[in-house]
């Protein structure tokens, strides 16, 4: 029987745009899981951040999952959705055009610092305003400029059986069905699916899936997960073969490069 699609909860999203003498706002929100921010865009930019909870953003056929260690740059007027996982404390940025920390049109992984955490923390407790927003945003923006970037997100294809395929991976990236059973579920042979990852994601079906966990596993060890545990989740026979294709994508074993985050 073929699966069915997933859905979420929408919701409204408020906001308040910014303006060249206000070029940052921020949009607070608490959210319980599974909420959608449905696709839209904007003239401003964003930094979808979450200082509690992991989100997932999808812009442009291609998805990231953000826990609080991270961020995304949302350039303006591309269109995008953020979904939660689980309960979340969502405060996007609300960056003016003319003052964008970043002028490329790609969304940018943001490695959030600890400075970066306690300016939005300050500026959601501004209410008008002033010379401590104006001093805040300008900070923000300064901090915003010199974050590291990171090379992390899963892609996403447009064929709507392959699409269904990924959505459904991405929600249970520790499934272990094969091509040839997903082939059951969505209506083509693993052959078609096959010659879809290639062509549309230029990956084969085992390296995209690989990507999914890894972007999975990010939150649950900042979070202080045990690695065995992690690698359990994520649908890996064992913890060495987990940290082995961690080794692989980062050219370091999990401990390391998390360790290194931290300090």
């Amino acid at each position: 029987m073929p699966i069915e699609p997933i859905t979420h909860t929408r919701v409204n999203l408020p906001g308040k745009a910014p303006s060249p003498e206000r070029p940052v706002r921020m949009m607070a929100r608490d959210l319980d899981v599974a909420e959608l921010l449905a696709v839209h865009r904007h003239a401003w930019g964003q930094v979808t951040y979450a200082i509690e909870g992991v989100l997932r953003v999808t812009a442009e056929n291609n998805t990231w999952i953000v826990p609080p260690q991270r961020a995304i740059w949302i350039p303006p007027m591309l269109r995008h959705e953020v979904t939660t996982l689980e309960k979340t404390r969502l405060r996007a940025l609300y960056v003016h055009a003319d003052s964008a920390p970043f002028r490329g049109p790609q969304c940018e992984v943001l490695e959030v610092s600890p400075l970066l955490r306690e300016l939005v923390v300050a500026l959601g407790q501004v209410d008008e305003a002033g010379e401590r927003e104006a001093l805040l945003s300008a900070l923000l923006l300064n901090e915003l400029a010199g974050l590291a970037t990171l090379p992390i997100r899963v892609a996403l294809p447009s064929d709507k059986r392959l699409r269904t395929l990924c959505e459904h991976v991405i929600a249970d990236p520790a499934s272990p069905l094969t091509l040839d059973e997903w082939a059951e579920q969505v209506g083509a042979s693993a052959r078609t699916l096959a010659r879809l990852f290639e062509r549309e994601l230029d990956t084969s079906f085992r390296e995209w899936r690989q990507q999914v966990r890894l972007a999975h596993a990010a939150p649950l060890i900042a979070r202080g997960m045990p690695l065995s545990q992690v690698a359990a989740e994520l649908g890996y026979a064992s913890q060495s073969a987990f940290s082995a294709m961690f080794r692989k994508t980062f050219g370091q074993p999990p401990s390391v490069f998390f360790a290194k985050r931290e300090r």
